[in-house]
């Protein structure tokens, strides 16, 4: 199909999503603006899917959700005798939405869907696909792109992103799969009530920061010295709010000081530019936080919680960032 076919099969039949309807009609005419929406497909790889939230092909949406979805579901389905799926997602503009898709889409298919109630950190995705022995996992998110972004992430029953071969698979699935007449699915509600759709409570997270804890190599240090210091934490409006506080008290990190303004989920990230924690402009506000209370340490994560930022005061009482290579120098220093 040509770019204006694309568009128009697309205000006949993509009418589930009202904020696409009100985007496709606001681009009639406007040849360039079809054009970026329509001159291609979103590429899944490695990493699935990430592009800009809207209309289109080459948008992130439930339609483009729905078909990622079907081609994962085909793909487990051909390759395991019973199939089933972990799926979490993150603070971004209609997460929740896409999770909710993907699971009725897997769920439509006789796939066993485990589906977390609440946004989940990645890592803590990887360990419930092995915890709970699914054979793949699913988060939406973007990672630390900018606020109009967001992605798909595809994890293989080893918890692991799924390697450039069965990519590949999945991504021949997808190309078969049209996504107005080839995709199944079903009533998300009605699917939780017949069991099809699993909600994952606390169980799953507390034995994840059990073995989150079990990392530690020096824990005694911590239980006799974790009081003595003062942490600032920023989950910059992303999952990571919850679990990491949860772990820095188990631990025995009394004094950790959360910044307000960037505590609660929100995916137009409102208090950043970007929600990078490799980047010091995202920090302003917990320098000043740390500045008010004299904290040894500053940490931040990302929307999905799968990178770490640290600032740290030196002997000078200024606070120095340190890159992810830093950091890692200083760990393995240490261990």
């Amino acid at each position: 199909m040509t770019e204006k076919e694309l568009y128009q099969q697309w205000l006949e039949h993509a009418t589930e999503d009202a904020d696409l309807q009100t985007e496709l009609k606001g681009i009639a005419g406007d040849d360039a603006a079809i054009s970026d929406r329509f001159y291609r497909d979103l590429e899944f790889g490695t990493g699935g899917l990430r592009g800009v939230i809207g209309a289109g092909t080459y948008r992130m949406n439930i339609y483009t959700v729905r078909r990622a979805t079907q081609g994962l579901a085909n793909y487990v389905k051909s390759a395991f005798e019973a199939p089933s799926v972990a799926i979490s997602y993150d603070s971004r503009i209609k997460s929740d939405e896409f999770a909710k898709v993907s699971a009725a889409i897997l769920a439509a298919n006789g796939i066993k869907v485990y589906l977390f109630e609440e946004l989940k950190p990645v890592p803590e995705l990887s360990f419930t696909v092995r915890y709970k022995k699914t054979t793949a996992g699913i988060v939406i998110t973007a990672s630390h792109n900018p606020a109009k972004y967001n992605g798909y992430k595809v994890y293989g029953a080893d918890g692991a992103q799924l390697n450039p071969e069965l990519a590949a698979i999945v991504l021949d699935e997808i190309g078969k799969t049209d996504m107005f007449k080839d995709v199944k699915t079903c009533d998300f509600d009605k699917a939780v009530a017949d069991d099809k759709i699993v909600m994952i409570g606390d169980d799953v997270e507390n034995a994840y920061l059990d073995c989150v804890a079990a990392q530690s190599i020096n824990s005694d240090l911590i239980r006799e010295k974790g009081d003595s210091l003062t942490f600032v934490y920023t989950p910059f409006h992303g999952s990571g709010n919850k679990p990491v506080r949860k772990i820095l008290k188990r631990m025995g990190f009394d004094n950790v000081v959360v910044v307000k303004e960037q505590e609660l989920p929100d995916g137009r990230f409102p208090t950043v530019k970007s929600p990078n924690p490799e980047n010091k402009e995202g920090f302003i506000l917990a320098i000043e936080y740390a500045k008010k209370c004299g904290a040894d340490l500053i940490i931040g994560t990302d929307p999905d919680a799968d990178r770490v930022g640290i600032i740290v005061k030196n002997k000078d009482g200024e606070y120095n960032t340190y890159t992810g290579n830093q950091v890692g120098a200083m760990l393995t220093e240490y261990i």
